[in-house]
């Protein structure tokens, strides 16, 4: 064997879904593996994923299939895919995958990381593709990729306040983009204290109308198409465009803290507990995916006082749809303006953009509403 091949580091890819690849990547770099970060989700990835799925499939399914497709065309060495256990279907999609990839020929390593096994699934995970037994530097990768997760959420939350306010349409998209940049840049707690700090000098440079009447609305439903702006269409920067502010409840550190972060570092009520709390007038017990969250994420909505609150879904997500199902009987208790969007590879963009400025007038007239009675 040449040095070369001996120096050749492995490469690992993953699914996109929102900026899980930037922890991801830098777990990677840190175990000395090469994260393969595949072209984002485009129209050619719904295409492969879809040309390879079950017809009744949902969107997140044809979604990953086309990323991992697109990764091991590219060159990747391992592909990874999350499982879970319960009555998501989510846990029946490794498998799938995986045959929907060996019946296409494709050699590439398959691997999946089960989501609640915590600290030990991330263990397993770096172990597995690196071939190492390294323990202080598997939780120095895992605690780096903790803390970035942490970072690029908060980054994201200042962009939404930003994109609602902004003078010039389009400055808030440009300096977030060189926060993520900034983000990705390091590995070190040292340094993502200082990127943190160059995070925001560079997010102070948008000029914002604080004056300027805004909207706040929540959106929940699916966690993969809440947070994935292909699949939902960028909602997020549609509604901030019409000055609205958008909170997301189900996001990759409340994930974190639900099914990664161990009890004793948490601070405060995880998401999951709160959706216990919340939707136990609704919702007796977890009937799969994010259908607790969603149900709870209204009376939460209504309770901080939100204008509005969007629910995305896959087509055919069985949980989410018991979710739209339930909202109707929450009217007694939640007066709040509730917009359901399914979201599916047929989803046109006119009619969708159609139904959210919709939405936004009427939250708007609402709001007015109110404020003139008070």
């Amino acid at each position: 064997m040449t040095n070369k091949e001996e120096n050749k580091k492995i490469k690992v890819s993953f699914p996109h879904m929102g900026t899980v690849c930037y922890a991801w990547a830098a777990a990677l770099r840190i175990i000395g593996c090469e994260p393969y970060i595949e072209p984002y989700t485009s129209k050619k990835t719904l295409s492969l994923g879809t040309k390879h799925s079950p017809e009744a499939i949902c969107i997140p399914y044809k979604l990953i299939l086309g990323n991992l497709i697109e990764a091991i065309e590219g060159g990747t060495d391992y592909v990874a895919m999350i499982t879970s256990p319960g009555c998501c279907r989510l846990g029946e999609y490794g498998k799938c995958i995986e045959n929907a990839l060996t019946d296409l020929g494709y050699k590439a390593n398959y691997i999946e990381m089960q989501l609640y096994d915590g600290i030990k699934g991330m263990y397993n995970f770096l172990k597995a593709v690196s071939g190492k037994n390294a323990p202080f530097l598997f939780l120095r990768a895992i605690t780096i990729a903790i803390i970035k997760a942490f970072l690029l959420d908060s980054l994201e939350t200042r962009l939404s306040y930003c994109r609602a306010r902004e003078i010039n349409f389009g400055d808030s998209e440009k300096h977030y983009k060189n926060s993520l940049k900034i983000i990705d840049s390091y590995d070190t707690i040292k340094g993502l204290k200082k990127a943190s700090k160059e995070v925001d000098q560079e997010m102070n440079k948008i000029e914002l109308d604080l004056k300027r009447e805004v909207l706040h609305v929540d959106i929940t439903g699916e966690i993969y198409v809440v947070n994935d702006e292909f699949s939902n269409q960028n909602i997020e920067r549609e509604l901030g465009r019409m000055g609205v502010q958008v909170r997301r409840s189900l996001t990759l550190t409340s994930f974190l803290k639900d099914a990664i972060i161990p009890k004793l570092f948490r601070k405060g009520e995880t998401h999951l507990q709160r959706a216990f709390r919340l939707a136990k007038p609704y919702l007796m017990r977890d009937i799969g995916g994010d259908s607790l969250e969603c149900v709870s994420d209204v009376v939460y909505a209504q309770e901080k006082g939100a204008d509005g609150i969007i629910h995305l879904s896959p087509f055919t997500c069985m949980p989410e749809i018991m979710s739209q199902n339930i909202f109707p009987a929450m009217r007694e208790d939640c007066d709040i303006p509730i917009l359901a969007l399914i979201m599916d590879e047929q989803t046109g963009r006119a009619g969708y953009i159609t139904r959210i400025e919709a939405f936004v007038d009427l939250m708007r007239r609402r709001k007015r509403r109110l404020q003139n009675q008070s």
